[in-house]
């Protein structure tokens, strides 16, 4: 064991007397649940708002005052494929005798196409589609853009936030990221054109990207060693319940900007957390705020039912901030001082960046399954999480961090491929692909969370967590795109899956092994991970 772990006394070690779980602890997760809920409702309301609803052309010679999208009389009218009525095409009118919410064939010259100006929609749903003019086929890009500009707001906002968590304090971060999300994103829906709404796409993603990574750490380094891998699942699960959510008032309301008041007001409460929920005590201690950590730690007790030492309390007043470790222990320096930690990096980035094209991948497609109600199979494949989350704690205990995340990527990625070998018009076939490959890309998440919270010091964790999803968002920014390869190869989609899961299997295996440990506090302790069994934690204190 170096020198600064005998110097300073294994925060781990001061957690379990205190009770790794109990009631302060609860309370805490509690809150920061609640907070991840309301950011996954937030982070997810772009796939309803720019939902790409069913339309063909209105005939005000033939159409009656309450139009039906689909009467007997439209093929007459109206260049049929193979899903039902073209979007924006109509057969050129060249009669002049009135009807009365019909029309022949007579009526048409079916050897001139012509294009339309007004609509018919299928359902009573309102998206963006309808308020920026982007019907048509041609505007589908337009449509996929605003799930891109999400992305690339998250990209900016995730490293940025990471330095402001590890300067300013996780607190700081998940009140006011999430505050001015919920600002950006109620603006948002009064903008006046496609443009500005893009603005404020980017804007409420920037501000709200960093805060569900604020959450996890809370809870992560707050409670004991145990109980890591179960703060990250019940974190991760208060996520699907934000996208249940979602649908569920989607589906209720059928309107965007209702859709969005509803779920970004609730977000103001969070103001609320200023007084409700502490600081990290790992960060206090690495900013040198040790009266702040103990003033938490004794509170922690105290609800708990616990009696803690006082001694145990003043060995944590013999860390010092030293200038020269804390010049040395910064991200960049952390980068050019050390190759390990920064293949480290690396790798993790590739691996988050594939990760986040699968998960998002297969989520946004979700609602686009043939003859499916979208509400209900972005339900279904969010609900998949839930016992995904839960088959990882087996998993972590039964194969470690690394086979873990590897077997769920493999998981995800054999179920892509056999998409190929599914009927393309079996809805039940095509929903149980993307549940399995959801379930696969849900442990794999879940699992790179908790292996990445642990392979980096405590000082720059969330900047490092932050880098790993800022890169991540690479994957995010494509996966809305994905569907464009259907018209080159239906299957193409799915295979794009299958192809980056098997990479990303391997990868994983070059990751440390960090079952069994205590989390790093130092560069040199995040550099020793997997090379020395002295950094075990005793069995009493070991983790899942």
């Amino acid at each position: 064991m170096d020198e600064a772990s005998e110097k300073y006394p294994c925060l781990d070690s001061i957690l379990p007397e205190i009770g790794e779980f109990g009631r302060y602890q609860i309370a805490v997760c509690s809150f920061v649940g609640f907070a991840m809920l309301l950011h996954s409702s937030a982070h997810n309301a772009f796939i309803f708002t720019a939902l790409n609803t069913e339309h063909r052309c209105e005939i005000p010679e033939c159409d009656s005052s309450s139009p039906a999208y689909e009467p007997s009389w439209l093929p007459n009218a109206v260049p049929y494929q193979n899903t039902g009525p073209t979007k924006c095409q109509q057969y050129f009118y060249n009669s002049s005798e009135p009807h009365n919410g019909t029309c022949s064939f007579k009526d048409f010259d079916r050897s001139m196409i012509v294009s339309c100006n007004s609509f018919v929609y299928k359902t009573e749903e309102r998206s963006i589609v309808q308020e920026y003019d982007l019907q048509c086929d041609n505007n589908l890009w337009k449509l996929s853009m605003v799930g891109s500009v999400n992305s690339l707001g998250q990209f900016f906002g995730l490293f940025l936030g990471g330095l402001i968590s590890d300067k300013y304090g996780r607190k700081v971060l998940l009140i006011w990221g999430m505050v001015l999300c919920a600002v950006c994103g109620i603006v948002r829906a009064f903008m006046p054109t496609y443009e500005w709404f893009l603005v404020f796409e980017f804007l409420d993603a920037a501000f709200g990207a960093g805060t569900y990574i604020c959450g996890f750490i809370l809870g992560v380094e707050l409670v004991g060693p145990k109980k890591r891998v179960l703060t990250g699942i019940l974190s991760s699960s208060c996520y699907t319940f934000g996208e249940i959510f979602t649908a569920a008032a989607a589906w209720v309301v059928q309107n965007w900007r209702h859709l969005i008041f509803i779920l970004y007001s609730p977000i103001f409460v969070i103001i609320s957390y200023i007084w409700l929920v502490p600081e990290s005590v790992r960060w206090n201690l690495s900013k040198g705020r040790v009266e702040e950590a103990k003033a938490i730690l004794r509170k922690a007790a105290k609800v708990n039912g616990k009696e803690l030492s006082e001694n145990t309390l003043e060995k944590l007043s013999l860390i010092e901030l030293d200038e020269d470790k804390t010049e040395k222990d910064s991200f960049g320096k952390a980068l050019l001082g050390s190759v390990t930690i920064t293949m480290r990096l690396i790798n993790c980035c590739i691996c988050w960046s594939t990760c986040t094209f699968l998960f998002y991948g297969l989520t946004l497609t979700s609602v686009s399954i043939a003859a499916g109600n979208s509400y209900l199979d972005f339900i279904l494949t969010s609900l998949i999480e839930l016992p995904a989350y839960l088959c990882c704690n087996f998993m972590l205990q039964l194969f470690g961090r690394r086979w873990s995340i590897s077997l769920s990527y493999l998981l995800t990625g054999f179920a892509c491929a056999a998409h190929v070998f599914v009927p393309q018009d079996s809805h039940v076939g095509t929903l149980a692909i993307y549940l399995i490959g959801k379930f696969g890309a849900t442990a794999a998440f879940t699992n790179l969370y908790v292996i990445t919270s642990e392979m980096f010091p405590t000082k720059m964790r969330h900047s490092f967590m932050g880098t790993c999803s800022t890169f991540g968002r690479l994957g995010n920014m494509i996966a809305p795109q994905t569907h464009l390869l259907a018209s080159i190869w239906t299957p193409l989609p799915m295979l794009s899956f299958a192809v980056t899961a098997l990479i990303a299997a391997f990868l994983t295996l070059l990751f440390p092994e960090t079952s069994n440990i205590k989390l790093p506090d130092t560069i040199e302790e995040a550099e020793m991970i997997g090379k020395t069994p002295l950094k075990v934690l005793p069995e009493k204190f070991n983790t899942v």
